[in-house]
């Protein structure tokens, strides 16, 4: 009797371990093959604009509309997207920004939009892509100060690139995670029909499956795709801001990047906003907020 149910056992943890693998695979090609956005044939906001490409390292052609404001103000501020998104999803902050001035530079990011990368990286490639597309801008513009300014990944992305790129005079992220491997657990354990605990118990080995096979078919280690560690040695100003009703990404996340490096990083949080959704719930505030910070580190 205990020899047979030894084998049960071993047969329901092998089955077990397939399935995770099995999940873990699909997890992992859904997360990084993302359905591209189609765009518009421009950003149509009125202003001076024009289409421009950046090759990345890896070969990839990366686009962008570079947009110019009426009254330039000497300044630049590149602006990243979220996951699944476009350049036009970063329009909204683009009027705030040309409106006071600041040439405002919107790429797609890698594997989005009409930017090349098969693969969406979550900030192991795209770090370097915002360097580059600096070393384009101060070429292009010849900018005064250059700032970063990203939602949800393109948050995480623009405070990852900090560990290559330091010429920004300060950031703005809004809702980004605190690593990759956090946010990924916190996303599947959502979506289990079950009770938060035990859904981030059940998250957890599909996830790190899913990992696994990043690294040994694409040699994408995500377990490096983490902004806490880098935000805690960056001299860059960041400005945290995150909806405290927040379900997308946590706001424990930006509260995490806070507590690293309190000397040079900000954090508002907003009562009321969810994902993203700052700008929507208080827009006096906000533009207060983003544009005195970019203003206290312009002078």
């Amino acid at each position: 009797m205990a020899k047979r149910w030894v084998r049960w056992f071993a047969w329901v943890a092998a089955i077990g371990v397939i399935l995770a693998l099995i999940a873990g695979i699909v997890l992992c090609e859904s997360a990084i093959r993302v359905p591209r956005k189609t765009l518009p044939a421009g950003p149509g906001l009125g202003v001076t604009w024009r289409s421009v490409d950046m090759t990345a390292r890896d070969g990839a052609e990366m686009r962008a509309w570079l947009l110019l404001p009426r009254k330039p103000n000497g300044n630049a501020v590149l602006v990243l997207h979220g996951i699944a998104d476009s350049r036009t999803g970063t329009l909204g902050l683009a009027r705030m920004l040309l409106a006071n001035g600041y040439v405002v530079l919107a790429p797609d990011s890698r594997g989005h939009g009409e930017s090349g990368g098969e693969l969406a990286t979550y900030g192991l490639l795209e770090a370097d892509d915002v360097h580059r597309w600096v070393d384009w801008l101060i070429a292009a513009e010849h900018p005064r100060k250059v700032f970063g300014m990203g939602e949800s990944l393109g948050a995480a992305v623009l405070i990852q690139s900090l560990a290559v790129e330091n010429r920004f005079s300060a950031v703005v992220a809004e809702c980004p995670f605190a690593s990759f491997s956090r946010v990924a657990v916190d996303r599947v354990a959502q979506r289990l029909p079950m009770i938060p605990w035990l859904g981030h118990i059940v998250a957890t080995p599909l996830v790190w499956s899913g990992f696994a096979y990043a690294r040994v078919r694409y040699g994408l280690d995500f377990l490096d795709a983490s902004p806490e560690s880098v935000i805690g040695r960056t001299s860059t100003p960041v400005l945290l801001i995150h909806g405290l009703k927040d379900t997308n990404i946590y706001p424990l996340h930006s509260r995490m990047l806070a507590e690293r490096n309190p000397r040079n990083v900000a954090l508002w949080l907003v009562p009321e906003a969810t994902h993203t959704a700052a700008f929507g719930f208080t827009k006096q505030e906000f533009e207060q907020r983003v544009l005195g910070w970019f203003a206290e580190h312009s002078r």
